[in-house]
């Protein structure tokens, strides 16, 4: 089950990472919307990045894929109040939440 989760959240951060680093316009205008420069989406970007590289490196050592997926699920939960205190509706927040949760739930199972 963890190798399933583990590239899952791979197969859904990695696009998303690469998006952000190479501030592809829809990019641009999600960082705009929550007020954050485009420079911050891109530390963003590439902290999804080495999420990715952790949680497949993390295949062959289990540690670094917890720390890995506790570090996206702390950043999918910021994603998910940044969504919330800039006043869009609960539905926006909702895939950063369920990112964040299906993150401590590999991180979970990975550790028991």
């Amino acid at each position: 089950m963890t190798t399933v989760l583990a590239i899952a959240l791979s197969l859904v951060f990695l696009p998303l990472g690469l998006a952000k680093l190479a501030a592809m316009p829809v990019m641009r205008q999600a960082a705009a919307h929550l007020g954050m420069p485009v420079r911050l989406y891109r530390v963003v970007g590439a902290l999804e990045l080495a999420g990715v590289a952790g949680l497949l490196m993390g295949l062959a050592w289990t540690p670094l894929g917890v720390a890995a997926a506790s570090g996206l699920a702390l950043l999918m939960a910021a994603a998910a109040v940044v969504h919330l205190r800039h006043g869009d509706p609960l539905p926006r927040a909702v895939p950063a939440a369920a990112l964040a949760l299906i993150a401590v739930t590999y991180a979970a199972a990975s550790v028991g």
